[in-house]
């Protein structure tokens, strides 16, 4: 295996892109190519890539989908300078568990995104 690039259902793909670059993810590709009307999105930041579809797009395909937001996970992504990213977005976000260091020396916040996933940000430091 060489990579793991979730692909996020979502309602509103304008507020998720929104939401992303608000904490400084790059668009980078979408479906179609131009206009507001995306039914499909990728997006970067650093080594971490997120792929969004809108659920209409799905249709009546992968019925064990569920068409609700939100999910029972949560997303963990390992950054480096977490002090000064959670300083970054902090006012933009809600947070859910502020800046802590964990039993197992980690470094984490969380924070609800714009379809109420759950981002675990984390460093080692």
């Amino acid at each position: 295996m060489d990579s793991l690039s979730p692909n996020i259902f979502v309602n509103n793909m304008n507020e998720t892109i929104d939401f992303y670059k608000s904490i400084g993810f790059q668009l980078v590709m979408t479906v179609p190519e131009a206009g507001n009307d995306f039914v499909w999105a990728m997006m970067i930041n650093g080594e971490v890539t997120f792929m969004f579809q809108t659920f209409a797009s799905l249709g009546d395909e992968l019925p064990a989908v569920s068409r609700q937001n939100g999910g029972s996970l949560l997303f963990y992504i390992k950054l480096k300078k977490i002090r000064e990213f959670f300083e970054l977005v902090k006012d933009k976000v809600t947070v859910l568990k502020g800046i802590e260091t964990t039993f197992y020396g980690a470094t984490e916040f969380s924070i609800l995104d714009n379809n109420n996933y759950v981002l675990t940000f984390a460093e080692d430091e």
